[in-house]
């Protein structure tokens, strides 16, 4: 027996998500981890923490409150109802917003401990040679920082892929709109379909084994060179 239409279904849906989960990452978390890296005030101390929050806390308690807030009472409900958008909730928009947040960390934290590891001196040349800080950041820190890009995409989009209970507070189980794999799982088991429930708990243990395996190998490679 193999993946039944709603497995596919499931299935393209959280590689959408993550794939969309990483971009939206990687392109949002890129400067504020840079600017976390370099930052001594308080201010980033407190955005720090604000980022690594996701780690700690239960999914359920990140959903409860986003749900909160995007809800008919909450100010970003209120504010997507009067922008003519609608409520985010149990939508895919919701839902991105939501793995956004909590896979968070699993990006900045890689790209921070990145831009550390440069140092200044590369930072000092550059300024030497007259290049504006938009010019070193894209032509000397972001290039250096490769190792933590990569770490920072691949871990994204597994942690993406594996989510469960922040994308069912917010996203609920909506086939093909917000079901993704780990929703089908759960009910499959419900189901007592156990067959169902391996092929797919399979495939997400192979995946995540492929994903950490390539990573080490990509890191120690890079340690080498």
């Amino acid at each position: 027996m193999g993946f039944s239409a709603d497995d596919w279904s499931a299935i393209l849906l959280t590689l959408k998500l993550a794939t969309s989960t990483t971009l939206v990452l990687l392109v949002a978390g890129t400067p504020l981890a840079w600017w976390l890296a370099r930052s001594r005030s308080l201010a980033g101390s407190i955005v720090g923490v604000v980022t690594t929050l996701p780690l700690v806390l239960p999914p359920t308690v990140i959903g409860f409150y986003l749900l909160v807030l995007m809800g008919e009472q909450g100010p970003i409900g209120q504010l997507t109802r009067h922008l003519g958008w609608g409520l985010l909730p149990f939508s895919f928009s919701g839902l991105l917003i939501a793995s956004v947040l909590y896979s968070l960390p699993f990006a900045v934290q890689p790209l921070q401990q990145a831009f550390k590891a440069i140092g200044t001196r590369p930072l000092e040349v550059a300024a030497t040679l007259r290049a504006s800080p938009l010019d070193t950041f894209f032509s000397v820190a972001l290039p250096l920082a490769r190792p933590g890009l990569i770490t920072a995409a691949v871990m994204s989009f597994a942690h993406t892929v594996g989510e469960f209970g922040v994308v069912l507070m917010i996203g609920g189980n909506i086939p093909g709109r917000t079901r993704v794999v780990s929703v089908q799982i759960f009910d499959h088991v419900e189901a007592l379909e156990y067959t169902q429930a391996h092929w797919l708990a399979g495939g997400l243990l192979a995946f995540s084994f492929s994903v950490l395996l390539a990573l080490h190998l990509l890191n120690r490679s890079g340690a080498r060179s």
